[in-house]
């Protein structure tokens, strides 16, 4: 008798770890796969889960999804920025996980209000100007970049990406459509040049002189000064003395939600819930030199070296709710 329940608890145990071995989720991630896999790599080594993953850009990633249906192997979408998100969510590609960890991981601010999904890593969409030609105290909102003493003086990256569609959104949001439209015309008044196809060409042109200050997510001033320390170039955190709702750095997220169609709904859930965990947040965040989302977790050296802030507490998804407004009213003042 003793030998039969011997004989089927082993049974039952070897079921349980073929089962875990066989466990697998598939990930469809906007974000490269140096960033991720050492993630991946991670979670199945203290899993044995095992990831698969495609990368791509979010739109045909996005696309891929809705022609797959409830065909489709992917059980969670990454992506960069809220209103990638945002609209995930609204073209039903995600479902909403109930989760208490992730609630509890997950600041309110940095997730999807009907929780379909979670900010993983933030960035801080923030100042970067010339030290040797402009004062700190010159500096002290976005806002104020559109006043006459910056004529000449700014440098912007494209209106064509996502960044700085969310910041306007974010804008918006915050004064009001005619409010944030004057904004932005007086940006557009201001530039120095063309908009720049990415962040660190902006920096570059203000450390080169041709302008004074830019406005940039952190991670990308981070990367520019490991290369070339000597550049006379400083992150200036603005909107700190505001007392209204407008208050604080305008953040975003990159984050990720369980598929409307996930075939292992339970084990992507579990995945997540890891990604937000004390333990994977420093290595989810310091692969791009991003602050960590869970506030429990300390963000790298590095990064923590550029200061604290005030970050605007409003939900990331209104990055994504006003993202077509935004568009066009960058669209209307001129800014390509």
């Amino acid at each position: 008798m003793k030998s039969w329940k011997s004989f089927a608890l082993a049974t039952l145990l070897l079921g349980s770890l073929q089962n875990a071995l066989a466990e697998e989720v598939v990930v469809y991630s906007a974000r490269n796969e140096q960033l991720i896999k050492p993630l991946f790599d991670a979670y199945t080594k203290e899993t044995g889960v095992q990831i698969k993953f495609v990368t791509d850009k979010e739109g045909p990633l996005m696309a891929r999804l809705k022609a797959e249906g409830r065909n489709t192997p992917a059980d969670v979408f990454m992506t960069v920025d809220a209103g990638n998100l945002w609209q995930a969510a609204q073209e039903d590609l995600l479902q909403p996980v109930n989760s208490k960890v992730l609630g509890g991981n997950v600041p309110e601010h940095l997730r999807d209000p009907g929780n379909e999904w979670f900010g993983l890593s933030v960035r801080a969409r923030t100042l970067v100007y010339n030290t040797a030609r402009v004062k700190p105290g010159e500096l002290t909102t976005y806002e104020d970049l559109a006043s006459p003493k910056w004529k000449g003086r700014l440098c912007l990256r494209t209106a064509k990406k996502v960044y700085n569609q969310s910041l306007v959104a974010m804008l918006m949001h915050e004064y009001g459509e005619d409010k944030a439209e004057q904004v932005v015309k007086g940006w557009v008044a201001n530039l120095a040049t063309d908009p720049f196809p990415d962040d660190t060409k902006a920096m570059e042109a203000v450390a080169a002189g041709l302008c004074d200050v830019t406005v940039v997510n952190t991670y990308y001033f981070g990367r520019l000064m490991e290369k070339k320390a000597n550049l006379p170039l400083a992150i200036f955190w603005p909107n700190q003395a505001l007392k209204n709702k407008a208050a604080g750095v305008h953040v975003n997220v990159s984050g990720a939600g369980v598929t409307r169609h996930a075939k292992h709904p339970a084990a992507a859930i579990r995945l997540l819930e890891w990604l937000s965990s004390d333990k994977a947040q420093n290595l989810y965040a310091d692969v791009n030199l991003e602050f960590p989302a869970n506030p429990r977790v300390k963000p790298d050296a590095v990064v923590a070296a550029w200061g604290t802030f005030k970050p605007n507490l409003i939900n990331v998804a209104q990055a994504g709710a006003l993202q077509a407004k935004a568009v066009m009213l960058m669209d209307r003042v001129g800014y390509k």
